[in-house]
């Protein structure tokens, strides 16, 4: 017979004589004071363990504190990889211990037999005292208490569920999914899967189900990492709770859908976009973090090279023209534009821009969001604009003609247009105004310069290590130095790993550029409809330098290695 559900313990229940776990973690500045008096505020008015309260208002994630808790506590820290038997094994044992394994699951506690001929446990509540005296009567054998992280316990209980049949995650209906999403666990899930992907500096997060399982990565300096595994059991409920908390359709798993979330996590407020695709075995769903007081934007610091930033800083002070950013999704675009913006925002001229979606909202600039789905799109946007009369205007993406006509014609009466392009280089800029459909000479005209950017990795400042390139490499980037660096010995490095950068040997990211004034000669051949190769031929007759050569700098700086240059500029 199945023992009755226990009922849990006050929270101070069990709790050694150490250090309270708040003044710990302020000791170790992981949380502030405002966030531990407001944690312990709602701790008196609805009970429950500081630690998950800590979680629960975003002030620091699971990872961050586990190890304080493992500290306090006096218990081990185990990862999932370490437990000492097979799924099966430990599933087998469960079931020979006497207890129901719908016991097991309804006090979210596991446990299984160690090298050292003790009990291992394991458990949502820890400190839960009931469950400490069930086990103790129960179990023979000396009991030794572990911490998991919530997602390793819950593939450990999603396993038992198996064995049980008692988890129900066939229902599809939308009251069963909503009821899905306001459990407490998954809650617990989701804000904690958001604060370790901002403690690891994610961009974005990927959610993707396969058939068996869903896959769990992380995009971090351009890359993806896959950081957990659970099983497929657990995607609805985890989807459902995402779509929930964006504004999304919960029910409809059969066309695209995106959404918004504005958190706080680790202390940081932060805005979340939601999209969701429907795939083949469920919907694959990624979240982009955009920190809302994090950003900093500075014109100084996005890695440009001293002629290189005098040239940029020139053509932000023109009175008219076009400027145009290219480079693929995920370049820095964005940010390169709102650096320029920063950079010029001295309260002289009127700024706008016209962003799908604004991602960063800055002061003393009127920001426009378009909204496709009423019709309010860049072109029309654009029109209105004009109208509010401003100096300049920064389109976020020129995708077709009639967005490209109307900048043209903003640049001609005045203005000065900042836009973001889709081309693999600079020269290409202007080879791509023309296939929407743009007379040439209405490209050659009012385009001021066109600049091309890639983010690189920049090398661990703690591991990184002397490297030697290729007798080439090394001869070629010497002779292309800046005068301001030729000077300076060389500094070339290879990536190592540690556990600063997570074994990666990559810490952030920095630009690599390449710029591209529109001089009288190259005008004279854009108006004339001169090919790609023709265009480039003139702009490095004029001094140009390519996005390789400028990656090659960097790394002779000792900023990023040679690999990495090569496989961002692979061509």
């Amino acid at each position: 017979m199945p023992l009755p559900k226990t009922v849990p313990t006050p929270p101070h229940t069990l709790m050694p004589s150490k250090q309270p776990l708040g003044t710990l973690l302020l000791e170790q500045d992981l949380i502030s004071p405002a966030d531990l008096e407001r944690a312990l505020y709602v701790q008196a008015q609805v009970g429950g363990r500081l630690g998950a309260i800590l979680i629960r208002i975003g002030a620091l994630s699971e990872d961050a504190i586990l190890p304080v808790l493992s500290q306090q506590l006096d218990m081990p820290l185990l990862a999932l990889k370490d437990l000492p038997h097979t799924t099966r094994q430990m599933q087998e044992w469960l079931k020979d211990t006497g207890l129901a394994l719908d016991w097991w699951l309804d006090q979210e506690v596991i446990a299984f037999e160690t090298s050292q001929q003790t009990i291992g446990c394991a458990a949502r509540d820890p400190l839960n005292n009931s469950i400490r005296e069930v086990l103790e009567k129960t179990l023979t054998g000396p009991l030794e208490w572990f911490l998991l992280r919530s997602h390793d316990l819950d593939q450990l209980l999603d396993r038992v569920a198996r064995i049980a049949d008692t988890d129900n995650m066939g229902g599809s209906g939308e009251g069963y999914l909503r009821e899905l999403a306001e459990e407490a666990p998954v809650i617990e899930f989701v804000n904690n899967l958001l604060a370790m992907a901002f403690d690891q500096r994610a961009s974005d997060i990927h959610i993707e189900p396969e058939r068996y399982t869903v896959k769990v990565r992380l995009r971090i300096d351009g890359i993806l990492y896959e950081r957990f595994t659970l099983p497929i059991e657990r995607f609805n409920a985890i989807a459902s709770r995402i779509k929930l908390i964006a504004g999304m359709d919960i029910a409809e798993h059969r066309l695209p859908q995106d959404g918004q979330i504005e958190t706080r996590v680790s202390g940081e407020d932060l805005d979340v976009r939601i999209s969701a695709l429907p795939g083949v075995h469920g919907e694959s769903i990624v979240m982009r973090l955009l920190p809302k007081e994090k950003q900093k934007f500075s014109i100084d610091s996005i890695g440009m090279q001293a002629h290189n930033l005098g040239l940029l800083k020139d053509w932000a002070h023109q009175p008219h023209g076009i400027i145009l950013v290219t480079g693929p999704t995920g370049s820095g675009k964005s940010t390169t534009l709102y650096s320029v913006l920063d950079h010029i925002n001295t309260g002289e001229r009127k700024i706008i821009t016209v962003e799908d979606p604004v991602e960063y909202r800055m002061s003393g600039i009127t920001q426009v969001q378009t909204l496709d789905s009423i019709g309010y799109n860049f072109a029309r946007a654009l029109r209105a604009i004009l109208r509010q009369d401003p100096d300049v205007i920064m389109i976020g993406e020129i995708r077709d003609r009639e967005t490209a006509e109307i900048a043209i014609q903003s640049s001609l009466t005045g203005h000065l247009v900042l836009s973001t392009l889709h081309t693999n280089d600079a020269v290409s800029a202007f080879t791509r105004l023309i296939d929407m459909g743009i007379d040439p000479f209405l490209v050659a005209t009012p385009v001021r310069a066109v600049m091309a950017q890639r983010l690189v990795r920049r090398l661990c400042t703690h591991c990184a290590v002397a490297g030697h390139p290729v007798v080439d490499i090394h001869e070629n980037t010497v002779n292309s130095l800046p005068a301001a660096l030729a000077s300076l010995p060389a500094q070339w490095r290879v990536p190592v790993g540690c556990k600063h950068c997570q074994g990666s040997g990559f810490s952030g990211r920095i630009g690599i550029h390449e710029l591209i004034p529109v001089t009288p000669e190259l005008q004279h051949a854009i108006a004339q409809g001169g090919s790609t190769a023709e265009l480039h031929a003139i702009a490095v007759s004029q001094g140009f330098r390519s996005l390789r050569e400028d990656g090659f700098i960097k790394a002779y700086q000792g900023l990023t290695s040679v690999e990495e240059v090569l496989r961002v500029t692979a061509s």
